[in-house]
């Protein structure tokens, strides 16, 4: 059995062409999308956070309405820049979020990747300290997120209160149990993803990583899965940690998926550079009948190695589209997997 969700990166653009022209469009199309996704039986509904971008921002708002609108559906980022980030307010965020959903929120968390803006994180009040790189930054961020997401009390109480305190330090509120082992980092390297399994957060990898041995993207992702897995035990945490990959999926069952993707098809990985002086490595994509996808997806060793697939959607092209994108998954490849 595998966990399936959808990963949005919540796009909007106002041309004629797209079916998600607004913020708001962006906003409640993400909501219309998870209760569906739920419905037809999808495990998760994950969302990317890209700041000065026509796409989701502020994950808090979203994430609570989710969880108010469904039931049953892991909800979480894919994901968060801790770069941007107040880990304190973060923390209060994220457990009312929790809350509210019934503690359901799965948090990715991550460096972030190059922005729209030349360092953005400076505009929210940002700076890393002298000596450090602003990947520092977002490591000290994460560190402190999830130290108060523990729930200890650390604030010294005032002698006078407005209302009365409970006894000894005072610690954030809400806090919402069980938080703390729900947090994921997206890892693009080897080294960040046994960072990450030390602090004992599960891992994210998503459909590109830094190309640290040459081989095929899923080969590469594969091993990085194990290194992460071998630093978990290493760390001696008592539970078991999860995994997730993300991949772009297509199952061609009818004139309009092979439309949007039966030609052109990016078959193979490819290489690149997200920043200056890092090759990466970006994983193909898979679109084709089911009886082909299931072929081909049974030799990605990535997949086989995490608990979690999530599948990017192309979100302007609607909700009602990306949900029969998800069906077709569901239904016509995950049970020929085994993921069913």
């Amino acid at each position: 059995m595998k966990k399936i969700g959808f990963l949005s990166f919540g796009h909007w653009t106002p041309s004629a062409h797209s079916q998600t022209r607004s913020a708001s469009d962006a906003l409640l199309q993400s909501i219309e999308l998870a209760v569906a996704a739920e419905e037809l039986g999808a495990d998760g509904a994950y969302f990317r956070v890209h700041h000065f971008a026509r796409q989701l921002a502020s994950p808090f708002p979203l994430l609570a309405a989710v969880g108010a609108k469904t039931s049953r559906i892991e909800i979480g980022t894919a994901v968060i820049d801790m770069r941007y980030e107040n880990p304190l307010y973060m923390a209060e965020d994220a457990g009312a979020a929790d809350l509210i959903a019934g503690g359901r929120l799965q948090l990715g968390i991550s460096r972030g990747s190059p922005e729209q803006v030349i360092d953005g994180w400076r505009y929210f009040g940002f700076a890393p300290p002298e000596g450090q790189t602003d990947a520092d930054m977002a490591r000290r961020h994460a560190e402190v997120f999830l130290e108060v997401l523990r729930g200890k009390g650390f604030a010294e109480p005032n002698p006078r209160p407005m209302f009365p305190n409970p006894p000894g330090l005072l610690r954030l509120e809400p806090h919402s149990e069980g938080l703390r082992d729900r947090i994921w980092w997206g890892a693009a390297t080897n080294a960040t993803a046994e960072w990450a399994a030390k602090l004992g957060m599960n891992l994210q990898s998503s459909t590109l990583k830094f190309d640290e041995g040459g081989q095929p993207f899923h080969v590469q992702q594969a091993d990085q899965i194990r290194a992460f897995r071998a630093a978990w035990k290493a760390a001696g945490h008592e539970r078991e940690p999860r995994v997730s990959v993300s991949r772009s999926i297509f199952a061609l069952m009818d004139d309009r998926d092979r439309t949007y993707f039966g030609r052109g098809n990016q078959s193979s990985d490819q290489i690149g550079f997200i920043e200056e002086n890092t090759r990466a490595i970006f994983g193909r994509n898979y679109a084709s009948e089911p009886d082909a996808l299931v072929e081909q997806l049974s030799k990605d060793e990535a997949i086989a190695e995490a608990d979690t697939l999530l599948l990017t959607v192309p979100n302007q092209l609607g909700v009602d589209y990306n949900a029969h994108v998800i069906e077709a998954i569901l239904k016509h490849v995950a049970p020929a997997l085994g993921w069913r």
